[in-house]
């Protein structure tokens, strides 16, 4: 099995605990704000989006956002009360799904060895994914909090895999562990 593959399965992992987190709750919950200076369940699911093309972007190959009406809502370097009004669940989890199909598509191709300077990309392809699915796990962390705390939801158990663990109460894959 290539590395590749196996980080990208847990870059898939970590989403589908993200899923789990949110896909259940009303439009309303997505989209509910625990105060003024608090961000959205919504909000999180973007951003997680938003930085792994971004990362994606900026590290293997210039192309387009996919949504780019959404790149200055769900930049965390914006203060929440100019981020502006948040798009409904689906276009959410439709930038969600594209995103996670373009980071599939060119990690594949660095897999395959279909871009120049393969062996590079390939070392830089294995920080970005263990970034993203550490990402990921972040923000699950607030999410989840929300969830269980201000919206009375029971949390689903925390995934289990090689190298992953809590370090500072956050889930935390370390595939060197």
């Amino acid at each position: 099995m290539h590395e590749l593959t196996g980080l990208l399965r847990e870059y898939d992992r970590a989403r589908a605990y993200t899923d789990q987190l949110w896909k259940d709750l009303t439009p309303d919950e997505v989209t509910w704000r625990p105060h003024e200076n608090s961000s959205a369940i919504g909000w999180h699911l973007g951003h997680q989006a938003h930085v792994a093309h971004f990362m994606i972007r900026n590290l293997t190959a210039a192309e387009p956002s996919p949504d780019p009406k959404l790149d200055g809502l769900m930049d965390s370097a914006n203060p929440e009360q100019f981020r502006g009004t948040l798009p409904t669940v689906q276009r959410l989890a439709t930038f969600r799904d594209t995103v996670a199909e373009r980071v599939h598509a060119r990690i594949g191709n660095i897999a395959t060895g279909l871009v120049g300077a393969p062996t590079q990309l390939t070392i830089v392809a294995k920080h970005l994914l263990t970034a993203l699915v550490n990402h990921e796990y972040q923000h699950d962390q607030w999410i989840g909090e929300v969830r269980a705390d201000n919206l009375g939801h029971a949390l689903p158990p925390d995934p289990a895999a090689d190298g992953l663990t809590r370090v500072d109460g956050y889930l935390c894959l370390d595939p060197y562990a």
